[in-house]
């Protein structure tokens, strides 16, 4: 195990729970795009579909489940508005239209679709088509799509400024992927 990819993964974790604390804390999603977690969760599961094709580590495992799971409860505290028997009750969010940049934007058909359209050719044409498995197509798919994930929560940032929780999630989130370059 390197280090590098531990202290990577943990940050990763530690942006999870920051987000997690802060939904359940202020009982308000302000601040946080819930678009920006769609788009990770469609990455996680696109990265992440080798689970059901071979075991790498229990570490490994564990480490992608998580991301999933964490990921899909971000998404459940933000999206819940009726009182159901929660770890404390109801999350009342406010949701902030996201103006400038919708997830369908990013993942669907419409006026970046051109530019996904060539971001997939480019993808395919980097991993050399007939000769790479159709898994790690997508796998190289999920690494473009996550540099475009962040840009809801920009937005976000952009309309309300930043408050306390979001700046420690985004320097969690900076830290992780610098701390995977070093690991590379």
């Amino acid at each position: 195990m390197n280090i590098y990819r531990l202290i990577a993964d943990l940050l990763h974790l530690l942006s999870f729970f920051i987000i997690i604390a802060k939904l359940l804390r202020t009982r308000s999603c302000k601040g946080v795009s819930c678009k920006t977690q769609e788009v990770y969760l469609v990455v996680f599961l696109m990265r992440y579909i080798d689970l059901f094709m071979y075991f790498v580590s229990i570490y490994n495992t564990t480490m992608k489940i998580l991301f999933i799971f964490a990921t899909l409860f971000i998404i459940y505290l933000m999206r819940l508005k009726s009182p159901i028997n929660c770890v404390r009750k109801i999350i009342k969010c406010r949701h902030i239209i996201e103006k400038s940049m919708m997830h369908s934007h990013i993942i669907g058909y419409s006026q970046w679709q051109q530019y996904l359209h060539f971001l997939f050719i480019l993808n395919l044409h980097v991993n050399k088509l007939f000769y790479i498995l159709a898994w790690e197509i997508v796998w190289s798919y999920s690494l473009w799509l996550e540099s475009l994930a962040i840009f809801p929560q920009i937005t976000i940032l952009n309309q309300n400024g930043v408050e306390p929780f979001t700046a420690h999630y985004i320097a969690a989130l900076g830290s992780y992927r610098f701390f995977y370059i070093l690991n590379w």
